[in-house]
């Protein structure tokens, strides 16, 4: 398939720039993959499409403030911390990137920065002189590129969300509340976690028209194996396996193909894709001509993904990482 396959005409107002309050009245579009029926609800509504012992998977990954500024001579460069290599050390993406080489020393004010490296992907190794603490101190929320917004930390976290790691949050997991997790539970629907750090990479634009060249970002996950239990017996019930996003399905994936419980994965999913471990899906609308869309496409069938999108637009739903979401059964 070709890039160009996953390009639709989205209006700028449709972007959300703030999330439904209280976090369950953002809308839910449901799809039936078998009878191709489309139907509008509300999010709370999701307990009605679920069964007792079903299973919903979830990232409990923690946002962490990773976005901060520093100053290089007169300038002023926007850094994002990646992820941790060593102690004092990170892997982080610069902006704008030709004003830091290696050797450059970066101010924080109270601490400083040392570029020792570019890396092949663009990205550049730097030294603090100061702990974690410190540097997450002076962080802040690293929200998508498409929010112009001022939203609250907190409020771009899962309130499950519990380690830390992740810059971006796992976005279909922000439609829940502890209310409806406890009525889901109270149903009988069971709860497993899985970790997978969403990394800057999720919005890492593909710029291969063959989307089979296209190289998809790498992310640290970890499936415990009280989750591994839970997706067997829910297997063997005869009962759903249900991730509650994308990250859950490329963790699981992952490891349906290598049985590794933990590790990085870069499995790339886009159509066609046999999908062994998860059997429903929660996710939002996600952004033209992304990894995102194209593995949604492989799950729910491209042309009802395209046409399931055309009526979200015709419907204004609202898009992206505070938008509402859409449920594939």
């Amino acid at each position: 398939m070709k890039l160009s396959d996953f390009d639709y005409d989205l209006p700028e107002e449709l972007i959300a720039q703030i999330p439904a309050e209280p976090r369950d009245t953002s809308r839910l579009m449901v799809l039936h993959r078998q009878t191709k029926v489309i139907e509008h609800k509300v999010f709370r509504q999701i307990i009605d499409y679920l069964q007792p012992k079903d299973l919903l998977v979830v990232n409990n990954t923690r946002v962490i403030p990773a976005r901060l500024f520093a100053r290089r001579n007169d300038s002023i460069v926007e850094i994002l911390l990646l992820r941790k290599v060593d102690d004092f050390v990170w892997n982080c993406m610069v902006k704008p990137g030709k004003k830091v080489k290696p050797g450059d020393e970066l101010s924080f004010g109270d601490f400083t920065a040392t570029c020792i490296e570019r890396t092949r992907e663009g990205t550049r190794i730097l030294k603090f002189s100061a702990a974690d603490e410190k540097i997450l101190g002076m962080g802040n929320v690293p929200l998508p590129p498409y929010v112009h917004s001022k939203i609250s930390f907190d409020r771009y976290q899962t309130v499950y969300a519990k380690i830390d790691g992740a810059v971006a949050a796992p976005t279909a997991g922000l439609h829940f509340t502890e209310h409806l997790i406890n009525q889901l539970k109270d149903y009988g629907v069971n709860f497993a976690e899985i970790t997978l750090h969403v990394g800057a990479g999720t919005f890492k634009p593909v710029k291969t028209e063959d989307i089979a060249q296209h190289k998809i970002h790498s992310e640290v996950y970890c499936i415990p194996s009280q989750t591994i239990d839970l997706i067997k017996y829910t297997k063997a019930m005869g009962k759903r396996v249900i991730a509650i996003g994308t990250t859950v399905v490329r963790a699981l994936e992952q490891y349906a193909i290598d049985g590794k419980t933990e590790g990085e994965t870069s499995l790339y999913i886009y159509p066609p894709f046999e999908f062994k471990m998860i059997d429903a899906l929660v996710t939002n609308f996600h952004l033209p001509r992304s990894t995102l869309l194209m593995l949604v496409s492989a799950f729910a069938g491209y042309d009802f993904t395209m046409q399931a999108y055309r009526e979200a637009i015709k419907e204004r739903y609202r898009f992206y990482s505070f938008g509402d979401a859409m449920m594939i059964l």
